[in-house]
């Protein structure tokens, strides 16, 4: 017997004739209000001149460069409207984030009515001197562009590329219980892969400590030039697929919009608050199903509805600019002038420029208003985070009384394992301040300590068996999506808290556009002295490629640091701390720091400990030093200059001044370890950067520097680019060379192993002592032989020898 499914209902009943019964003059006055931001919109992406049509509308009066989209604005406008109507009514805490990429026109008209950009912008006033500077700049030099940006009040995302609203909706609302957060997500941008795996956050929102977003799927049916997948399926099939990521759906497609999305909204509210008064009461609902709405409106509506015989109204036509020929052609013009004067601006603005008072009225007022929201400006509510002390994690060194020798090294410890002793401190001092967002690899990257203070925060139901899992005491959130994790974290920080994003190094480099885009936006936030910093973008990149032989060739990829150098110089850091204490310094200061994107790069694997944790604070904020103790006579006057940057890196270059100390003392070594890697650029360029005589006195000014790079060699020839004299550096580091090998061997075949070290210091310091020189051949073919021998050892064992992986300073 074949069962057929029962369809599903379109959402709660709601009865659009008795909204507009009841609600018929509020409804009429939101109407009146919407033709005021569509008429502004309209006129932001045409008009430079002439911005209440008080004269015939003629060429001179349209701007020469025709920038913006319509297409999107009606509908963000009549969404606005009645959330700006919810706001009122309810006393709602909300704020809007709009995922359609270039809808600016139609929010900055709301924020324009609404006073929001008066609040920043003293000279956009209500009145015809201020509309007329309003209308103008609209994607004029200097002013705002076409698309969202921190230039715009209320603005946390500014949707210059599509995908992340709704999940960085997400991460605004956790630990803010009385916020709601309406997303607007367009149904273009519904077609990304980010957006799809975002519909689940509600899972990980715990409503009796976080607030409520409400998704709104803005469905007019096309992209840029062809139907979106969500515009081609139906409504039934529609509810099918949002009803299975466990929503409570709302279609609004009513003929009567205003009146459907009017008793939609009221709807979703009270849901919202039903959802969370039940979790704040002690009965929480299991599997809670969450409101959204599904918007079906004709893009671009109120505008023209065709042109030269095809539709615009209702297409892809109406997309950006309809008519784009209004200076050269006569018929666009007139239909220009005719779709402005539909609107009747004069029945809603006066002959001053003033708004009407009944226009006004439907505003939100002081700081109700979404472009003023404080969460929306971060920095100004921003709490410092209360930071445990780092010499309670510290990992003791203990110095013999030979100088030369000691026991550094002897403490092999995994230096993200002693990172998580220190995170767990910042979570039980921080409870609702700082959270962890990390993609499925929080206990793969050793990190385990901290679950010791927190589970992971998850609402649906799990199994028993499951462990450090549940719907309480959550601050770490994981999801397999790094652009869930990257986005929730987004919305955190930028509503003024703090967070860490620990990952794989491999595949960190998935959110690197995402990544740019926000240093966009702290880069333009700069130039806004109401935007004031908030807490800095923390990223901990562990399973570094150097141990990631087990995994092979697809875990090997560094490349992240080259994308984090290329944001702007006064934003990025980059640091690649030596040892367990090293690190602890370092994400410290991170987590101190405000308005910069730190990348601090661990390797989680047991290694060898090298500075006490008072030699570890100097030398973190020297940001790279002589280590005296592992150079020859000090470091004084050497032949050879080894750098290492990175843990294992540096493990090579000690073991490789330790060789040569034994078997080549006459070879002068000095030893230096970076762990900020923008010392080495030219101070002119970066705040961080050593001046030319700082330099020379960390690398000579003379002697040749071989440098052992965690990633790749590029990075360093970048930096160093300008310096004089810098043909004398030999940069070693990832030469993508990899495969699954045994650890030591990812060394060999990227010539970054202890025993090419060696070579390359014999080869070039023989031009300078005539004692090496008389050696060097000999010496030379010595260790071509042992990395001979090496690799037959390993395909006869499967492991790297005892001399290896047994290794030790002293």
């Amino acid at each position: 017997m074949t069962v057929t499914p029962k369809k599903p209902t379109l959402g709660p009943e709601i009865s659009v004739e008795r909204v507009r019964e009841h609600h018929h003059q509020e409804l009429e006055a939101i109407a009146r209000y919407r033709r005021a931001t569509n008429y502004l919109a309209v006129a932001q992406i045409y008009l430079k001149d002439n911005v209440l049509l008080d004269h015939p509308l003629k060429p001179e009066h349209i701007k020469d460069r025709l920038l913006g989209h319509w297409g999107t604005s009606p509908g963000i406008n009549l969404i606005y409207a009645h959330l700006n109507r919810l706001i009122r009514r309810y006393d709602v805490n909300m704020f809007l984030v709009t995922g359609p990429g270039h809808g600016a026109p139609a929010n900055l008209a709301n924020l324009y009515l609404e006073g929001s950009l008066l609040a920043y912008y003293p000279e956009l006033t209500l009145d015809k001197s201020g509309l007329e500077k309003f209308i103008k700049q609209f994607s004029w030099p200097g002013g705002f562009p076409s698309h969202l940006y921190p230039g715009i009040p209320g603005t946390i995302h500014e949707g210059g590329e599509l995908g992340y609203a709704l999940a960085t909706s997400f991460g605004a609302v956790m630990d803010n219980p009385d916020l709601v957060v309406a997303c607007i997500v367009g149904d273009g941008e519904a077609e990304t892969g980010p957006t799809a795996t975002a519909w689940h956050s509600y899972k990980y929102i715990d409503p009796a400590e976080s607030g409520a977003v409400l998704p709104i799927l803005h469905l007019n049916g096309y992209k840029i030039s062809s139907p979106t997948i969500y515009g081609t399926m139906s409504d039934e099939e529609l509810m099918l697929l949002f009803t299975g990521y466990g929503y409570q759906v709302r279609i609004v497609r009513d003929s009567d919009l205003d009146a459907d999305l009017y008793g939609s909204m009221d709807w979703a509210y009270q849901e919202i608050s039903r959802i969370q008064q039940a979790a704040r009461s002690g009965d929480r609902i299991s599997k809670p199903q969450w409101p959204m709405l599904i918007l079906r409106s004709p893009k671009g509506m109120s505008g023209i509805k065709e042109m030269d015989g095809k539709p615009i109204e209702g297409s892809y036509r109406s997309h950006q600019v309809p008519a784009k020929n209004a200076t050269t052609d006569e018929r666009e013009l007139q239909q220009l002038e005719q779709w402005l004067q539909s609107y009747q601006i004069h029945e809603l603005i006066d002959e001053l420029g003033r708004p009407k008072p009944e226009i006004l009225e439907l505003c939100p007022k002081g700081n109700r208003r979404m472009g003023c929201n404080p969460h929306t400006i971060g920095g100004k509510i921003r709490q410092d985070l209360k930071l445990p002390n780092i010499f309670e994690f510290e990992v003791a060194i203990e110095h013999s009384q030979t100088p030369d020798c000691c026991s550094r090294g002897d403490n092999q410890i995994g230096n993200t394992h002693q990172l998580g002793k220190y995170l767990k401190s910042v979570i039980e001092h921080n409870p609702k301040n700082f959270r962890i967002f990390s993609p499925d690899e929080l206990e793969s990257n050793r990190l385990t300590p901290v679950l010791e203070a927190t589970n992971r925060g998850y609402q649906w139901p799990t199994h028993p068996a499951d462990e450090h899992i549940g719907p309480h005491n959550g601050r770490v959130l994981e999801i397999l999506s790094e652009h869930t994790c990257q986005a929730w974290l987004q919305g955190y920080l930028l509503t003024g808290r703090h967070g860490l994003f620990p990952s794989y190094e491999a595949f960190l480099g998935i959110v690197t556009t995402m990544m740019d885009q926000y240093g966009k936006f702290i880069k333009f936030s700069k130039d806004f002295p109401w935007r004031l910093p908030v807490p800095s973008l923390n990223y901990l990149e562990s399973s570094t490629l150097w141990r990631q032989e087990h995994n092979g060739f697809s875990h090997q990829n560094p490349g992240f640091i080259n994308s984090v150098l290329d944001e702007q110089a006064e934003s990025a850091r980059v640091y690649l701390p030596p040892d367990a204490n090293c690190a602890i310094s370092t994400l410290d200061h991170c987590l101190q720091s405000t308005g910069y994107i730190n990348l601090v790069v661990v390797n989680k694997n047991p290694m060898p400990q090298w500075l006490s944790m008072s030699e570890a604070v100097a030398h973190c904020r020297a940001g790279a030093s002589v280590w005296r103790w592992a150079s020859i006579d000090d470091g004084v006057n050497p032949d050879i200059v080894l750098v290492g940057i990175g843990d294992v890196m540096m493990v090579e270059v000690l073991a490789a001044a330790h060789i040569l100390r034994s078997q080549l003392p006459e070879l002068r070594v000095r030893v230096v370890n970076v762990t900020d890697l923008l010392i080495l650029e030219e101070k002119s360029t970066h705040p961080h950067g050593l001046d030319a005589d700082m330099f020379d006195a960390l690398f000579t000014s003379d002697r040749p520097v071989i440098v052992n790079f965690h990633g790749y060699p590029s990075v360093v020839k970048q930096l160093i680019f300008g310096r004089p004299n810098v043909r004398r550096f030999q940069i070693n580091g990832y030469r993508e060379e990899g495969t699954t090998t045994t650890p030591f061997d990812m060394l060999v075949r990227n010539h970054a192993s202890r025993y090419h070290l060696i070579m390359q210091a014999i080869r070039l310091s023989a031009a300078y002592n005539p004692r090496v020189a008389a050696q060097a051949n000999e010496r030379v073919s010595q260790y071509e032989y042992v990395l001979a021998a090496h690799g037959d050892y390993i395909q006869e064992k499967g492991t790297d020898p005892d001399e290896i992986m047994n290794w030790q300073w002293c």
